[in-house]
């Protein structure tokens, strides 16, 4: 019974998050509607990076810089060339916008990149999937309530405008969301013979052309 009335009285966060666009490079749009009003609260979302997508860091920052996107990766260093095979996992903590017709809703876009994966036996996509984002808050003037928030340690200031020290809280109940597939393109690996003469030929060919280019035309001493 006393936990039936604290999952009552704690309204759990609604996430929803949609991919935009198509193809390798997408736009992750997370949106988050809390149960209580957040009025003077930072709220982010935590949102965890499998291996075959990824945030690239040079763009975060020009976003960044131009107030398009506030967020923070962990690590901060990423390899964008990577496959999906070498790469690691990561997390991203996107700072989320409040919504100017609801006090209670909030909600942000990154830019997600899809990663290359190795060939596959018989499906021509490989499905990355992305788990329910993370609700968090900070608070500096407000007391949240220790049935329904519970601290989290995060390595990122509430707010880069302020140095009062503040502490990040997450929801103590989590309830089950549906997960964002993504779904990559891929080559299959009968084909790797054909792709792999195909591109020899075209390289030796053009390596032939700039020589051919470079005798007709070049000045030799």
């Amino acid at each position: 019974c006393v936990t039936s009335d604290v999952q009552a009285a704690c309204q759990d966060p609604t996430v929803t998050q949609e991919l935009l666009k198509e193809g390798f490079h997408r736009d992750l749009l997370v949106k988050v509607e809390l149960g209580e009003d957040a009025g003077g609260c930072a709220v982010a979302a935590r949102i965890h990076l499998p291996r075959g997508v990824y945030v690239d860091p040079y763009e975060l920052a020009m976003l960044q810089q131009h107030n398009v996107t506030k967020a923070a990766l962990i690590p901060e260093a990423v390899d964008v060339e990577a496959p999906e095979y070498q790469a690691t996992e990561a997390v991203l903590l996107l700072e989320l916008e409040a919504d100017p017709g609801r006090a209670r809703r909030f909600g942000a876009a990154v830019p997600l990149h899809a990663r290359y994966h190795r060939p596959a036996t018989q499906s021509q996509t490989a499905s990355v999937p992305l788990g329910s984002p993370e609700v968090l808050l900070c608070c500096c003037h407000r007391h949240l309530a220790a049935e329904c928030w519970e601290p989290v340690e995060v390595g990122v200031p509430c707010s880069a405008e302020t140095n009062i020290p503040c502490q990040w809280h997450r929801t103590t109940h989590r309830p089950a969301r549906e997960e964002l597939v993504l779904e990559v393109p891929v080559g299959l690996r009968e084909h790797s013979s054909l792709v792999c003469a195909v591109t020899l030929l075209t390289t030796l060919l053009c390596a032939g052309l700039i020589l051919a280019a470079t005798y007709r035309h070049g000045h030799f001493s």
